[in-house]
């Protein structure tokens, strides 16, 4: 799907005068701003209601304007983004002087990014620069892949919003750290670990979370993040037993890997996709889906622990809390 060339005009136009748009890509919908005005920048921080030390990705047409936004670009760069741009891979290099503090939370380093999307590649060539833009969702809520979603929660807070469908990832990209001596992801996406290892050879993974009032590294790092409203736990396969107990007799919704009708008197059931991809591509959207129908509380269980799903098994760590044991 591609826009209008009139609303794609518009929409570089209003970037370029210090305003916000909020565009399609394959991964979520962004929340965009020039990425060399600070003002502009902030703006996006004040929509969202985000923290300044959480950095944004930096959305560029191309490689060679990332060439432009990058004090340094290695060889692995220059492979990485040969096979995987567009797509959801963001590199972290250093930083040249016109990406603004504000962007990359006063670090050295910027994450880039071609996005896979007719919209947004159409967006970015018509801008001629580089877009910071982080998922157009107010902070550590579950981001949107629809421009509904976008509207539902950022209504007045930006000038545009361009509709390109819902998204055919459905999760963040990749983050892969390229100055530290391994490369090393820093939040795993839509590009995993081992697809990386192919051409790299070793890849390196940062565990852990970073604190809120820290400048991270990438975003995504907090604790809390990608989280509906309402209350939401995990639970294992295995504590099947355990969430019937805790929800027998109340509003309780529940995300599961397959239809099972030992659930089905306890709530709405989501049956997901026993698929990394799929799963992906319906996780927000039905979070959202759940979370809009006044639930006492939302129960996910979690995937395999294989690499596949690594991606997925980081945002439901990050939207949810442990299953109460007692």
């Amino acid at each position: 799907m591609s826009a209008r060339p009139e609303l794609i005009g518009r929409a570089a136009g209003i970037l370029r005068s210090g305003g916000l748009v909020a565009f399609p890509t394959e991964t979520v919908y962004g929340l965009g701003a020039d990425a060399t005005n600070p003002e502009a920048v902030r703006r996006i921080f004040a929509a969202k209601g985000r923290p300044p030390t959480n950095p944004l990705i930096a959305h560029v047409a191309d490689i060679e304007t990332a060439k432009r936004y990058a004090a340094e670009w290695s060889d692995a760069a220059q492979t990485l983004a040969a096979v995987w741009w567009p797509g959801p891979l963001t590199l972290v290099v250093r930083k040249a002087a016109a990406i603004v503090a504000e962007v990359t939370a006063g670090r050295d380093t910027v994450g880039l990014r071609v996005p896979n999307h007719p919209v947004a590649l159409e967006l970015l060539r018509a801008f001629g620069g580089a877009v910071a833009a982080p998922s157009a969702n107010r902070s550590n809520r579950v981001s949107p892949t629809t421009a509904e979603h976008v509207l539902q929660e950022l209504a007045g807070s930006v000038e545009l919003i361009l509709d390109g469908g819902p998204c055919s990832v459905g999760i963040e990209s990749t983050v892969l750290d390229l100055t530290a001596d391994v490369p090393t992801i820093l939040r795993p996406g839509g590009v995993s670990r081992g697809q990386l290892e192919a051409i790299l050879g070793r890849v390196n993974e940062r565990g852990g979370v970073a604190s809120a009032t820290t400048a991270a590294s990438s975003p995504g790092q907090h604790p809390v993040h990608y989280a509906p409203t309402t209350p939401a736990f995990r639970f294992e396969t295995w504590q099947r037993g355990l969430v019937r107990s805790e929800t027998e007799g109340r509003p309780n919704g529940m995300l599961v890997l397959s239809q099972l009708n030992e659930f089905d008197r306890y709530g709405p059931i989501i049956a997901m996709p026993n698929d990394p991809p799929q799963y992906q591509r319906r996780l927000y959207a039905a979070l959202r889906e759940l979370d809009g129908t006044g639930l006492r509380a939302i129960y996910i269980e979690v995937p395999p622990y294989r690499p596949e799903w690594a991606a997925v098994r980081d945002r439901i760590v990050r939207a949810t809390r442990p299953l109460p044991t007692s």
